[in-house]
């Protein structure tokens, strides 16, 4: 019995909604970030970045610096930059690019069903990070960019949704990123609740990005349990069979002290391998692409060397256990891995690897929702970054306030 319930949204004015919203913070390389800062004064980066003109900053994870994106926000709403609905309401949003068209319900969803797991998670999430963006929350008293969460909706949901988008769209904008963006309010309350009582039906809801930010959310509540409204956190729920999963590659930065010919050597004790004249991705899920000292190689899994189990089976979790700790020994993946998404060229990766002499690349092979709904059913995790996935949410399109 999932619960989800209707707000009332802090949102940009129309004529400025495509000059507020925001790609997540996260997203942007450093020179990309602040060229949008130093060309947009109207962006949400701006809340989330108040220090970008300061000779003198704060550290990132202090009580100053959310002191400060506090007192962004608020000169926002005190410019008129974004008005508050009067009243609940559910949102419909969809957005469209080039690889998909994403189309789902904004809306508060609730903190104990996470807590009693049904919403369910994937990953593991690092505790030091939980308790970071829960102080941003118990300072800031905002959301801004919602957890995406993939269920199973019914057909009345579905109904629903098309019904709303019949109507003309409060927001219709395009971005720089190639892609469009609308948004629907849900106003009346008859369907409201219709669509309410439909999640009710549901029990199980999967965790797609944002595993810190429901986990420090559930903190949050746990310390605010007298605040009704820390009951709830941002969400963007969307049906399963649309989400698009890109791998996330790996570069790791130095083999360590075993030579290249005998880096190729430990590899043959696991995987077939076979040199390659070009590029080539993995074609299925016991395959993985590695360029190394300039050549690619394609390895295909000696399926004597994975155990029996569904986790090991994945294609993330072969890297792991056989590459990065049977091969290379790597304990610490902090300090020696890098991550590149897997909707980018792969000339990205192939560059930051000829950078180094000693660093290797390795091209995943992306994982399919139902892995992902089995690996939570299971009540496992997948290693660290096995997903990229899409859509990623515009920051400050819709904003949960405490």
């Amino acid at each position: 019995m999932a619960k989800i319930i209707p707000f009332k949204g802090v949102r940009p004015i129309r004529k400025k909604v495509h000059l507020i919203s925001s790609r997540p913070f996260y997203t942007y390389e450093k020179s990309h970030l602040k060229a949008k800062l130093e060309s947009n004064p109207y962006s949400f980066l701006h809340v989330i970045n108040p220090e970008f003109s300061s000779v003198k900053k704060n550290k990132s994870d202090s009580i100053q610096r959310f002191e400060l994106i506090k007192k962004k926000y608020e000169y926002f709403k005190n410019k008129k930059y974004f008005i508050k609905d009067e009243k609940p309401v559910l949102y419909v949003y969809r957005q469209t690019t080039s690889f998909g068209v994403f189309t789902g319900l904004i809306a508060g969803s609730s903190v104990k069903d996470y807590q009693t797991n049904k919403i369910k998670k994937h990953e593991n999430t690092i505790i030091k990070r939980e308790k970071i963006f829960k102080k941003y929350l118990e300072v800031c008293n905002f959301h801004a960019e919602p957890v995406l969460l993939s269920y199973n909706p019914t057909l009345t949901i579905k109904e629903l949704i098309l019904l709303t988008m019949t109507k003309r769209p409060e927001y219709e904008f395009t971005t720089t990123d190639k892609k469009s963006h609308e948004l629907w309010l849900i106003d009346d309350l008859s369907n409201i609740e219709k669509i309410t009582e439909e999640f009710k039906s549901l029990n199980n809801i999967y965790i797609a990005d944002g595993h810190h930010r429901i986990a420090s959310s559930s903190l949050y509540q746990i310390s605010n349990s007298k605040n009704d409204k820390s009951n709830y956190f941002l969400s963007f729920l969307i049906d399963h069979k649309d989400l698009k999963i890109f791998e996330f590659n790996r570069i790791v930065k130095d083999i360590g002290e075993v030579s290249n010919d005998d880096f190729l050597k430990k590899i043959k004790n696991y995987f077939l391998i076979e040199n390659l004249k070009n590029h080539k991705s993995p074609s299925k899920k016991d395959e993985i692409v590695i360029y190394f000292d300039k050549k690619w190689y394609l390895l295909t899994v000696n399926i004597d060397m994975i155990k029996t189990d569904f986790k090991s089976s994945l294609n993330s979790q072969m890297v792991s256990d056989l590459i990065l700790n049977k091969v290379l020994n790597i304990k610490n993946l902090n300090d020696r891995i890098e991550y590149v998404r897997g909707n980018q060229s792969i000339k990205i990766l192939t560059k930051k690897v000829d950078q180094k002499k000693r660093s290797l690349g390795i091209e995943l092979y992306p994982h399919k929702i139902e892995e992902i709904i089995k690996i939570a059913d299971l009540g496992q995790n997948m290693p660290p970054k096995s997903t990229w996935v899409e859509p990623k949410l515009r920051s400050g399109l819709t904003i949960y306030e405490y």
